[in-house]
């Protein structure tokens, strides 16, 4: 058996920034543990397999060594590779997936997911974050993601976790934030839980940071950007209980897996 892949850098206009995806189209389903092999090989954060059921993509997300239930920037890698690769003529894209209903749509070059939005709850700081964190938190909320206000970017670039001592955290991973110095606000994302020290680029994150930081700066269309090593810009707009995250990709490989 053999299957066409396309690593995608998601939520960048040039290779070698944002952040990588693996994307297979299939004609039906893996089985589980093979499509968990897949994305071991790959050992990229994530790969993401669809399969057209009816009208809708029907899309799932597996990091080197786990399934996620939702995955913005691999999602963001898919639709550009149907409308790209594959030629989908359409102007949006509908998905779904654990998580729910899902679409990306075309305007321009820039592409457009349309995500859930999911507001955090407040929890308040403990000595148990700040030590995990190595930080002086301004205010802790939670959802499935902890997520951590610091007092400004520059405490977001200086923040080194501990891994370990994160990963005991009952949360799939840590999202840091603060206003930005050129930005609405910054970002970052730790899950070393799911095999992810830091994520360079996460749509998913920004469900919660969205509603966050519009509530706090009063818009709501702003403009983000995730302050990793490789780093990505992203657009955000909430738009009642959803949210649209804004980005641009660009394929950088594409290959055949040879399956025996």
């Amino acid at each position: 058996m053999q299957l066409e892949f396309h690593q995608v850098d998601a939520f960048s206009d040039r290779p070698f920034s944002g952040n990588p995806a693996m994307v297979y189209r299939l004609d039906a389903w893996l089985a589980d543990e093979l499509m968990q092999k897949i994305a071991a090989e790959h050992n990229l954060a994530e790969t993401a397999f669809v399969v057209r059921e009816s009208a809708a993509w029907h899309i799932r997300w597996f990091t080197p060594t786990t399934e996620v239930p939702l995955c913005g920037h691999a999602t963001l890698a898919s639709a550009y590779v149907l409308f790209e690769v594959y030629k989908e003529n359409v102007e949006r894209l509908d998905f779904t997936c654990k998580s729910g209903p899902l679409s990306v749509s075309r305007e321009g070059d820039r592409l457009w997911l349309d995500f859930p939005s999911i507001v955090p709850s407040a929890i308040g700081v403990t000595l148990d974050v700040e030590r995990a964190l190595g930080v002086e938190a301004v205010d802790v909320l939670g959802s499935n993601e902890l997520f951590v206000v610091l007092e400004s970017e520059q405490a977001v670039l200086d923040c080194k976790p501990d891994m370990v001592a994160l990963a005991k955290l009952p949360w799939l991973g840590a999202i840091v934030t603060a206003r930005g110095n050129q930005h609405d606000f910054v970002s970052r994302y730790f899950a070393p839980a799911i095999g992810i020290n830091e994520d360079p680029v996460t749509g998913s994150t920004h469900c919660s940071l969205i509603p966050y930081w519009s509530k706090r700066l009063g818009k709501s269309s702003l403009t983000a950007c995730q302050r990793s090593a490789r780093g990505g810009e992203l657009f955000c707009r909430l738009e009642g209980d959803r949210v649209k995250i804004g980005g641009n990709a660009t394929l950088v490989a594409s290959g055949t897996l040879i399956l025996g």
